[in-house]
């Protein structure tokens, strides 16, 4: 694995394939830096989802197609039983790297159909197919943002305050992105809309991502901290909210970064919608409701400090879930690629698949 500097002026794109290998911004290290890291196989890639050098759930859906891929490239020239052997321990190390976004697996269980569809075909032509389909997963998952941004625009008035938590934006996705997504293409629209921007402790996506994300367009962006959103909500300063997801239950319960309950019930209180941005491919319908969703729990030291900075007593007990479940009456609308889910529910969810 690589790292490789380069022009922020530059056309910003999540991940990309360059000289057979996979190239990915380490979101760690922005705004400070913008860099690609490289990718060579699936323990890298696999490696690269666990640290969060990536993250949002349609762009580690996309990295895992690619590690699959990358995978079968690799052995190429293998012997049968050894690129499946390769192969299925590729679906076994992503699996693995990250348990709440649904779209891991959703992308795994495609891949995976694939793989299975082409057995009777010789393993080069396997590899070619695998990244194929990791290209198109990829393209698609753009197209998808810009569906769900312009059914997303719509509920959007001229002016409007919209406030947003964690990262939702192009470095979530393969681009444009799902919550920054529909903003973006509100703003296409014509209208003048601004964002608020919840800092979002501990990793500090919506300070270091989102900010980022929105002074680079030139869109109106005021950063405050997680604790201030009530406050603004409370002397009517926030129109609308609008988040992302990273899975939600076949009854709308939806899981996002931790703090957004807390947003979900001060939108509530306040009168405020609150929608989430959510491709089908985020919806897992094997789950009855969010009590059932896996939530991440994630490292002390992301709690107790930031990269070098330590402000925690050495020794304190850390709790530190990644995730929270905001239940589906908090809900406004989900906002998916085929359109609006207004009060989300098991039958109105289960219709968006038979369209």
């Amino acid at each position: 694995m690589m790292n490789q500097q380069v022009d922020e002026r530059r056309k910003v794109e999540t991940l990309r394939w360059r000289d057979a290998a996979l190239e990915m911004i380490d979101q760690r290290v922005l705004p400070a830096r913008f860099e690609y890291l490289r990718y060579g196989n699936a323990d890298e890639v696999a490696q690269g989802i666990r640290t969060m050098v990536v993250r949002g759930a349609p762009a580690i859906g996309c990295a895992a197609a690619y590690g699959v891929a990358l995978q079968a490239m690799v052995l190429r020239q293998a012997s049968r039983p050894d690129f499946d052997s390769g192969v299925e321990s590729a679906f076994t190390v992503l699996a693995e790297s990250r348990p709440t976004a649904v779209n891991l697996f959703w992308a795994l269980a495609r891949m995976r159909r694939l793989w299975q569809a082409n057995m009777q075909r010789s393993v080069a032509e396997i590899a070619d197919i695998l990244l194929q389909e990791a290209h198109e997963i990829s393209a698609e998952d753009v197209r998808i943002n810009r569906a769900m941004g312009a059914h997303g625009a719509a509920l959007l008035k001229d002016g409007d305050r919209v406030l947003t938590h964690c990262n939702a934006g192009a470095l979530a996705t393969a681009g444009h992105g799902t919550a920054l997504g529909v903003i973006r293409s509100a703003v296409e629209s014509g209208k003048r809309i601004s964002v608020i921007a919840d800092e979002t402790r501990p990793f500090l996506q919506g300070a270091r991502l989102t900010a980022w994300e929105m002074v680079q367009e030139a869109i109106p962006v005021t950063l405050i901290t997680d604790n201030m959103a009530g406050h603004l909500m409370s002397h009517g300063e926030v129109d609308a909210v609008i988040v992302g997801t990273d899975r939600v239950a076949a009854n709308g319960d939806v899981a996002n970064k931790i703090g957004t309950y807390m947003v979900a019930v001060l939108a509530r209180r306040h009168g405020i919608p609150f929608y989430v941005a959510c491709p089908l491919s985020t919806i897992d319908l094997a789950l009855p409701n969010g009590s059932a969703i896996p939530i991440e729990e994630r490292a002390a030291q992301e709690v107790t400090g930031f990269r070098d900075c330590q402000w925690a007593a050495k020794g304190v007990q850390v709790r530190n879930p990644a995730f929270d479940v905001t239940p589906a009456e908090l809900v406004t609308a989900l906002i998916t690629e085929k359109g609006l889910v207004k009060q989300p529910g098991r039958d109105n969810i289960a219709r968006l698949f038979s369209r």
